[in-house]
């Protein structure tokens, strides 16, 4: 019984002994890095700027001269609940930059992350934070003014459903109640797993769907609503942005 109950403690002993020792390889471990790239899509139909027309689940036709969005707060989860947060963390993608629509996150801790998550928009400290540089300058044509703050997502376009002059503006911002449209996501990975290491370079494929604006928990009606800067309007877009405009198309191992 003795023997049992040594043998028994020694194994515990191991256990921990193994378990503390992943941990120290995990934080001794050189860190990597991890490449993020944005597709746009209407539906199953690649973006194309001005010439390309779209469908809206209502059957109403459109087109779309700008696509710009903010991502920020992006955050990476390990199973233990570990997260790995990426300081400065402000993107802008714009579909007429194609170098915007492919970033790398470095100085990730090595570990395998089972979770993506992230800001559409900009968090509303930096919204009143004053002049601020790189993809948060407001010569970037995303900035309201400082009582306002940024323009989250910007789609501009036409439809022959809207009304007056045709055109589409949907300018998505706003961090004051009752109408923040802040919103933050976890795409799925789809079971796959970020593998970070010194020697590997994965990445994750991220698709940005249009068509998801104005589909989910709120369809929008050009008839009806065809230009939207903030506002009620906007939080309708922003819940239906959240519902699943980003999906993770797949993840690179190396």
């Amino acid at each position: 019984m003795k023997f049992r109950s040594f043998t028994l403690l020694c194994f515990s002993f191991l256990t921990i002994a193994l378990a503390a020792c992943k941990e120290d390889a995990d934080v001794l471990a050189p860190a990597g890095t991890l490449d993020i790239e944005l597709d746009h899509v209407v539906g199953t139909t690649p973006l194309t700027l001005t010439t390309g027309t779209y469908t809206t689940p209502l059957g109403q036709q459109f087109t779309v001269s700008t696509f710009n969005y903010y991502l920020s707060n992006i955050r990476l989860k390990k199973a233990d609940g570990t997260e790995y947060a990426e300081p400065e963390s402000y993107h802008l993608v714009k579909e007429s930059d194609a170098t915007t629509k492919a970033f790398t996150l470095k100085d990730v801790p090595a570990g395998d992350y089972t979770s993506l998550s992230f800001t559409i928009g900009v968090d509303s400290a930096r919204n009143v934070s004053g002049a601020q540089t790189g993809a948060l300058d407001p010569s970037n044509g995303m900035f309201w003014t400082w009582n306002s703050g940024y323009i989250y997502t910007k789609l501009e376009g036409s439809s022959p459903q809207a009304g007056g002059n045709k055109q589409l503006l949907f300018h998505i911002g706003g961090f004051k109640k009752p109408n923040n449209t802040i919103r933050t996501v976890s795409p799925s990975l789809n079971g796959a797993t970020i593998q970070i290491r010194k020697d590997r370079t994965p990445a994750v494929h991220l698709a940005a769907d249009v068509l998801k604006m104005f589909t989910g928990p709120n369809p929008i009606n050009f008839a009806t609503l065809s230009n939207t800067m903030g506002g009620s309007s906007s939080v309708l877009v922003a819940d239906n942005q959240a519902a699943g405009m980003f999906r993770v198309d797949h993840v690179h191992a190396n």
